[in-house]
């Protein structure tokens, strides 16, 4: 892949420049003069020009392409957007004040086949639900479907998906590893990170003493999975965290998975009280139970995605770290389908 390239003769503007595409996960290609940047203007995906070197670059009269920004750290010179003009850029990027979005600009210079993935967050509306194991097997029918899917846990307390799936011991990042890192993330290389199964990425905690994620963690992740990802399941914990509530504020959609008896629904209704102020399209997965449906949506009060009829085997399947079917025949498998057509947008 080609990298992206600043052209610029000024040291402390090259220094922030390497300094916020590494921020970005990318690496530059630099040129100090015009002359030396030729052989790359065409091929590389985001050209950075310092103000130092737009008078120069319009010289040579290069030839017209997208993706040229001219990168100033001298908010006062009225000559920038003359300079802007001259050198082909489409628009200016002030330094200190725009670093952060041209550290975007960077990151999705680096994404060379952004795509604009879904988000699903599930949670249980009491503790035991089956909100993990949807979540996975969810993710799992969409993976064999060929869609490219991102299973996130954000539950640092729910003991790892990943051991849910049976691939505690696969090798890649874990949220620890993420969090470290500072900065934007790349899509690719979050893919490239990730313990993956195809067309399946799954991001789950390290064994042992867990941390909370931070905010700004979950947001760098959920941009890039929503880049590089069709779908991105999140695995939600009952107690919203800021990191929760990060998530949720992206979802399209959020299932609440709720058992129909008098203190599963009453704890769902609490659980709702609080998606309700980070999210606008909930709606419930049923368990069966004392009640019966009808009473136990009309509590609820929101629409319905379907019915978990209860698997007597599935926690024996689990437990030997095997992985339910889910063909178009089983339970879950229709289920699963059922919710990749109705929440997925049409193709």
């Amino acid at each position: 892949m080609h990298r992206p390239l600043a052209i610029t003769e000024d040291p402390a503007l090259l220094d922030d420049l390497v300094r916020i595409a590494a921020a970005a996960g990318a690496q530059l290609d630099v040129a100090q003069t015009p002359t030396h940047a030729r052989p790359f203007w065409n091929l590389a995906p985001l050209i950075a020009i310092g103000a130092d070197q737009a008078d120069p670059v319009a010289a040579t009269s290069p030839p017209p392409r997208d993706q040229v920004l001219l990168v100033t750290r001298d908010p006062e010179d009225p000559d920038t957007w003359r300079k802007c003009v001259a050198a082909g850029a489409r628009s200016v990027m002030t330094l200190p004040n725009d670093e952060r979005d041209l550290v975007d600009r960077f990151a999705d210079a680096m994404d060379p086949d952004p795509r604009s993935g879904a988000v699903i967050c599930l949670i249980g509306g009491r503790g035991g639900a089956g909100a993990s194991v949807l979540a996975a097997c969810l993710a799992l029918r969409a993976s064999t479907d060929h869609l490219r899917t991102l299973l996130v846990d954000a539950d640092p307390l729910g003991g790892g998906i990943d051991a849910l799936l049976g691939h505690e011991e696969a090798t890649g990042a874990r949220w620890a590893d993420l969090v470290a890192r500072e900065g934007r993330i790349n899509s690719s290389a979050l893919q490239a990170a990730l313990p993956a199964f195809g067309d399946l990425a799954v991001l789950s905690f390290h064994r042992g003493e867990v941390d909370a994620i931070p905010p700004q963690a979950m947001r760098s992740v959920l941009e890039a999975g929503t880049r590089g990802f069709d779908l991105v399941v999140v695995d939600l914990p009952r107690h919203l965290d800021p990191s929760a509530i990060e998530a949720l504020t992206r979802a399209g959609s959020t299932l609440l998975v709720a058992t129909a008896d008098v203190r599963g629904i009453l704890s769902a209704v609490q659980v709702l009280s609080q998606l309700r102020d980070h999210t606008a399209d909930i709606r419930a997965i049923l368990r069966p139970g004392i009640l019966d449906a009808d009473t136990a949506m009309t509590a609820l009060g929101i629409p319905s995605a379907g019915t978990l009829p209860d698997q007597p085997r599935l926690t024996a399947t689990l437990n030997r770290g095997e992985l339910p079917r889910l063909g178009p025949r089983t339970v879950l498998g229709a289920l699963c389908t059922s919710l990749l057509r109705d929440l997925l947008p049409a193709t």
